[in-house]
């Protein structure tokens, strides 16, 4: 039945769900008495009021579970715990995450815990990110769908695999590419992407009533020096903060979930 369930939520992770599924079935076939655990990115986010979960469509759609959710709770989840680690004065402040990869998303921790996020209901709104559009009018979706006649898995397939930076440069989806490309459509893209994290960090902030720290983590966060220092700069506007760069750890909590539950089956 678990199985079952974590397969159902395909819709919200088309690119990440169905290789998990495959991953647990081949581990059944191979050790079918081998205990496994599920670590869910949306769990950290359940912290969030209603106001910052809902959508402005009628209540029994928000009912039905359509809602904001939230994704990399994993990576987030370590960070607050590596922050309370190593400074406890700033865990328990105003911290803006972003988590800037492949998949890209920022969070409002206040505390160490979830107030928003910029990623929904699916792992697409938000940022823009390698291929991925982030936030697009819904009105622009059923365009493509009525009036450019694209079918379902068209509009999925530029939406997730077309779009983000790929689609801006129409280079690569590899921020190291576009930042040692001399190609005009690589800077565009570049200032694009940071325009838009930068925008989503001033609402995190303001979900949290302003900022005391800005952590950088992910394979863009940790490695690209120069679009953190250009999303910093569109962002002194917001007065003195603490910028740090924490490596992410999401195996780590993976791990740790794990050693939880299989220590509470005895």
């Amino acid at each position: 039945q678990s199985l079952a369930e974590i397969e159902a939520l395909t819709v919200l992770a088309p690119l990440h769900q169905p290789q998990i599924v495959r991953l647990i079935n081949a581990i059944r076939e191979l050790k079918p008495n081998l205990p496994q655990t599920a670590s869910f990115d949306t769990a950290f986010h359940r912290t969030m009021s209603e106001t910052a979960q809902r959508f402005a469509l009628p209540r029994g759609m928000f009912d039905e579970g359509i809602r904001r959710y939230g994704f990399h709770g994993l990576s987030y989840k370590f960070i607050a715990a590596e922050l309370r680690r190593r400074d406890p004065g700033t865990a328990s402040g105003r911290v803006v995450v972003a988590h800037l990869g492949s998949g890209a998303s920022l969070c409002a921790m206040d505390n160490g815990i979830s107030r928003d996020t910029s990623m929904s209901f699916t792992t697409l709104d938000g940022i823009p990110m390698g291929s991925r559009a982030g936030a697009i009018d819904a009105g622009a979706v059923t365009y493509l769908l009525r009036d450019l006649a694209m079918t379902v898995d068209e509009v999925e397939h530029a939406l997730y695999e077309r779009s983000g930076l790929r689609g801006l440069s129409g280079i690569s989806n590899d921020v190291k590419t576009l930042l040692e490309s001399e190609d005009p459509r690589a800077a565009f893209a570049l200032d694009y992407f940071v325009l838009k994290v930068a925008q989503h960090a001033a609402a995190m902030a303001v979900s949290m009533g302003g900022i005391d720290a800005f952590v950088f983590t992910g394979g863009i966060g940790e490695n690209a020096a120069p679009v953190r220092e250009a999303v910093l700069a569109r962002l002194a506007f917001l007065g003195p903060f603490r910028p740090l760069v924490i490596p992410a750890n999401e195996e780590r909590m993976m791990a740790i979930h794990a050693k939880a539950l299989l220590e509470a089956r005895g």
